[in-house]
């Protein structure tokens, strides 16, 4: 049952999904809790992470190769330049600092529990579907940017 959720649901639709699920939580509990500077704050993780995404983005269409993140097996190459280099999902680690900006721009506790929920969604139907694709795909190539390079950092 869970199997038919992998590569299903565009990761850019999930961000605004926990996104409004934060909201939620935060509006509806009193779990409300004081950061100093939450707005300064908030926009380094905005500003940070959108441009991990963009970096991400940008390296694929420099490769040419498919940023459709629910067909990997369009793949035409494994991109290990650019932000690359330092993690396997840019985008997707991008997409949680963002989050982490608006969990901290709405100052609640739930908000922050929302943040594991993603990760955990993302490994489970994102990032292992998409890493069995490129495996049996690209063999030793990918295998050996795994053992290289960290799935988020």
């Amino acid at each position: 049952m869970f199997n038919a959720l992998e590569l299903k649901v565009p990761p850019l639709a999930l961000v605004f999904v926990f996104g409004a699920l934060m909201w939620l939580a935060s509006t509806y509990s009193t779990f409300t809790i004081a950061l100093p500077w939450r707005s300064t704050f908030a926009l380094i993780f905005y500003a940070v992470g959108s441009a991990i995404v963009l970096a991400g983005v940008l390296t694929f269409h420099r490769m040419k190769t498919t940023v459709n993140p629910l067909t990997p097996e369009a793949t035409t190459t494994i991109v290990t330049s650019g932000i690359y280099r330092f993690t396997r999902n840019p985008m997707y680690l991008g997409f949680l600092l963002v989050l982490v900006g608006w969990a901290i721009d709405r100052s609640n506790l739930l908000a922050f529990a929302c943040l594991p929920l993603f990760v955990w969604y993302m490994n489970r139907f994102q990032i292992i579907p998409e890493e069995r694709v490129l495996g049996t795909k690209f063999s030793e190539t990918f295998a050996q940017y795994k053992r290289s390079v960290h799935r988020w950092l």
